[in-house]
Formats: C-alpha cells, sequence, structure tokens
C-alpha cells in the first residue's frame, strides 16, 4: 500500500496543473450527466434555497458543484508540496490574526467549516504559516483512502481524528492550547442534532462544536477556503465567536448552532457552486425529533466520549 501512495505522490508531481484539472472537468461532466439520483437531490435543495432562479442557472450551479468537488480530491495531494516559500502562489491568507490571537488565549481553538471550496488547502495554509492543526473526519470506508489522506495532512503536521470517541481526543487537545478543525454542515439524525434554521428551511445540525465550546471555554472561529477563477485559493480565518452561556444548556446548544451555521449559509450564498449540493441536507425532519425520547437523550449523555452528530 506504501508503494502505491508514493506512485500516486510521484505522478501528482509530474503531471501538468492543465491536465490535472482537465481530468477533473471530464470527471466532473460524467458525474454530472450519469449520477442522476444526486443531481435530482441537487436540483431539489438548489430550487429550495434559491426560488428565485431559474432552472438553467440552477443547473449551472449544479455543474460548478460537481467540479468543485471533484478538484477538492485532484488537488489534494498538492498539499504536500505547501512552503512558507511557494504558499502564495497557491494560498492567500486572510484574518490570520483571529488565529494567532486565539492561539495566545491558550484554551484551545474550534475552527468550523463546511464541505465548501477546498478545505484541505486551508488546512495546510495554517500548519504552513502557524501551528498544525487537528483535523476530524469519518474514518474512509477504504483503507487505502484512508491510509492515503491521512499521510498527506500527516506531511504537514495536520493531525487525524475520527468521529468515534472524538470528545475523549478532543479535550485534551483543547486543554492543551491545541486547534481542531471540524465540518459540521451535514445532515445528523434528530437524536445527535438541534435543528435550525438553514437556507429558510429547518434543517438538523451536529452540537458538537457548540458543546465543546460551552465546556471548555475554547475559541470558535469560521475558516473558510474558496477556490479563484484562476486556480488559486483564498483561506479566510473569520473573527471569534462569542460562546452564548446563559445557563440554560439546551437553549445555548440551540442558539451556538444556530450562529455557526448562519455563518455557513451567507459564505455558501455567495459562492454557491462551490458547496456540496449533492447531500441530502434536509433528509432529517422536524417529526422524527419528535419520536426522540427522553430515554435516549439520557442515553446520549451516559456517552460523553461521542461529538453528537456527523462533524466530519
Amino acid at each position: 500500500m506504501n508503494v502505491a501512495i508514493l506512485s500516486i505522490r510521484i505522478l501528482e508531481r509530474i503531471a501538468p496543473r492543465p491536465l490535472k484539472r482537465l481530468f477533473a472537468w471530464c470527471v466532473a461532466r460524467a458525474g454530472y450527466y450519469l449520477l442522476h439520483t444526486h443531481k435530482l437531490i441537487a436540483l431539489h435543495n438548489l430550487s429550495r434555497a434559491f426560488p428565485d432562479k431559474s432552472t438553467g442557472e440552477l443547473l449551472k450551479i449544479i455543474k460548478e458543484t460537481y467540479l468543485s468537488f471533484v478538484l477538492t480530491f485532484v488537488e489534494f495531494p498538492s498539499i504536500t508540496r505547501l512552503n512558507k516559500k511557494n504558499l502564495h502562489r497557491h494560498v492567500r491568507v486572510k484574518g490570520l490574526e483571529h488565529y494567532e490571537r486565539a492561539l495566545g488565549e491558550g484554551r484551545g481553538i474550534l475552527l468550523f467549516s463546511g464541505h465548501y471550496g477546498n478545505w484541505e488547502f486551508g488546512n495546510a495554509a495554517l500548519a504552513v504559516l502557524s501551528r498544525a492543526p487537528h483535523f476530524m473526519a469519518r474514518r474512509l470506508d477504504s483503507a487505502f483512502l484512508e491510509e492515503f489522506s491521512t499521510s498527506l495532512r500527516s506531511a504537514l503536521g495536520i493531525g487525524n481524528l475520527h468521529k468515534a470517541n472524538a470528545m475523549r481526543m478532543v479535550l485534551p487537545l483543547l486543554r492543551n492550547g491545541e486547534a481542531v478543525i471540524l465540518l459540521i454542515d451535514q445532515n445528523v439524525a434528530a437524536r445527535e442534532g438541534v435543528f435550525i434554521d438553514f437556507f429558510g428551511r429547518p434543517a438538523c445540525a451536529t452540537t458538537g462544536v457548540a458543546l465543546m465550546a460551552m465546556h471548555t471555554g475554547a475559541a470558535v472561529l469560521p475558516v473558510f477556503t474558496t477556490r479563484m477563477k484562476n486556480g488559486t485559493y483564498v483561506a479566510e480565518i473569520g473573527p471569534k465567536i462569542e460562546t452564548v452561556k446563559t445557563g440554560n444548556r439546551d437553549e445555548d446548544l440551540l442558539a451556538n448552532t444556530q450562529n455557526y451555521n448562519k455563518i455557513i449559509e451567507e459564505q455558501v450564498r455567495k459562492y454557491p457552486g462551490q458547496w456540496l449540493w449533492l447531500h441530502r441536507r434536509w433528509k432529517t425532519r422536524p417529526v422524527q425529533a419528535r419520536r426522540y425520547s427522553s430515554a435516549d437523550r439520557a442515553s446520549q449523555k451516559a456517552n460523553p466520549g461521542q461529538i453528537p452528530g456527523g462533524a466530519l
């Protein structure tokens, strides 16, 4: 397996950038025309999120979404070549002072983002310019892809965390002043999240970041890495978001989670073609939450090692 990973890295280094983009474009177009289920999911999501846009405009966004998603993985191996001398040619970083100020507070950082742009380049930029973060993702079904992605991040000192028993891994990192990045924009089961407003519709969102911020006092910062038309990126780190703590745990979880998702929505509205509309974001319905019994909630509290919901 190590030989295969090395071979892919070598191919990535010798393949010219235009060829990689052409390959991504071909794969994206194939997905657009052949994967009808995901295309219909995206069209349904977009038509509800942007009711004023024409079908032609929505289909254009879907094509951009396919391309953005494929480019994320085609470009992923390139992060290992980033360093302080060449980073400016690939990624422009805005708001680094917010990250370093939060590091200086010494209470840990919870960075949140979504499946938007190329989050891997944003992680890499932080690792090159400042302290490398730890990235939380679900364990991939393919052992090869899991080892491959882990090796790429590890080459820059980026830590790899998995969702299972995540709380037990994250809390010590935060206590040591480390930074953890989570993608919090995907649907979760009713028992794992709270319903917030997302593009004018109730969406079930993970409460993991809010829960950890309220428990530890860690700084919460948004970060988004947007792909520009010339193929470079802009990684933007937002200012610290004050954590709502009124003493009412349930209301505070809801308020904080809503705040984070509102920021994600605002970013997606700027560049809708760079978000993963192919995902069934609104799959869980409020009626399912009413079936979530008090016994289930008690069970969740009895298993604090698990971060609620799919922070991926």
